[in-house]
């Protein structure tokens, strides 16, 4: 038993370094990107900072170094294998499938949520019940994305036609007159069913965000263009969209970053497998599931070189709305 533990040890440090590499480093561009300009900002920060800035440094930066000299490697990170494990990843079908479900997942997911959640907050904004509406729609945010998951798959759950159904979507499908169907298996319809949790769960983030945004416009300006004859849309598309930009683009990246790293979905409701794997899923199953260190090392990687670039913009745009405030 003992034996077991021990030879079990290295799996649990990689994973804890796995997941404080994408800590230390957007740590530490928080502080290089949005460092203070004047000296005595610049000592005041090193005071109250200076502590937080070592363990970043000691236990999250390193490992981000770590984490990439390991995507050099073999499995078992001690043969220097140079670009090789990202050739693999650029070869093999299965990861260039894992990598345009990461796509789809970014180009959908974001969008649709920040999108629904604007639609939520614009419909919902001054209603009578807005309260009740607002509490309905920002529930699912007080779920973990696994208890999401697990929610969601019993909607869509599948028994043989023969037997009474208690997966939801295949109940309607059934009261229409249709076949019960494995939608958890059928690719790539899958896929999308599984961002619609993510959108179903974000979207009341975006809801908020985009409601106290709505309500920070000018009574004025709306009064002033309904005087002028102004419809409904035309003062969605002139008034209220254009002002409420600079948060919808702050959700959409935020949201786009989570996007990213999502996990706990695709692990929860399919293992990645049927073709539904993204690269954080992927990265863990190299690493741990199958002792690919190197591999799951070079994907780790491509996923934090992903993310930088969404994380930089944040930062810029903060500064950017404090200098203008």
């Amino acid at each position: 038993m003992e034996f077991s533990f021990l030879d079990e040890l290295p799996k649990l440090v990689w994973m804890l370094i796995g997941i404080a590499a994408f800590l230390g480093v957007i740590g530490l561009m928080l502080v290089l990107l949005d460092a203070p300009r004047s000296r005595r900002d610049r000592w005041q920060a090193a005071f109250f900072l200076g502590p937080a800035v070592l363990l970043l440094l000691g236990g999250l930066v390193h490992p981000v170094v770590r984490t990439t000299v390991l995507s050099f490697h073999d499995r078992s990170g001690d043969a220097f294998v140079g670009l090789a494990n990202y050739q693999w990843m650029f070869q093999r079908p299965e990861i260039l499938q894992v990598l345009s479900n990461t796509l789809l997942w970014v180009l959908f997911a974001p969008a649709l949520a920040t999108a629904v959640g604007l639609l939520y907050a614009v419909l919902i904004d001054r209603s009578r019940f807005e309260s009740l509406a607002k509490s309905m729609v920002f529930m699912p945010m007080a779920i973990s994305f696994v208890g999401a998951s697990i929610i969601w798959r019993f909607v869509y759950a599948y028994r043989p036609a023969d037997q009474e159904q208690y997966g939801l979507l295949n109940q309607i499908v059934v009261w229409f007159g249709g076949e019960p169907r494995l939608w958890l298996l059928e690719q790539p319809l899958n896929t999308f069913l599984l961002i619609l949790v993510l959108i179903w769960v974000q979207a009341g983030f975006a809801m908020v965000v985009m409601s106290a945004a709505i309500k920070a416009v000018p009574t004025e300006t709306v009064e002033a263009a309904r005087i002028d004859g102004a419809g409904a849309w035309q003062l969605f598309a002139r008034i209220t969209l254009p002002s409420v930009w600079p948060t919808l683009v702050v959700v959409l990246i935020t949201i786009s970053v989570q996007t990213l790293k999502i996990f706990d979905i695709v692990r929860t409701m399919t293992g990645g497998n049927y073709g539904t794997s993204v690269i954080a899923n992927e990265m863990y199953s190299q690493a741990f599931s199958q002792g690919q260190v190197g591999q799951g090392s070079a994907l780790a990687v491509v996923l934090f070189v992903l993310v930088v670039p969404l994380v930089v913009l944040q930062i810029r745009r903060n500064r950017k709305a404090r200098e203008l405030a």
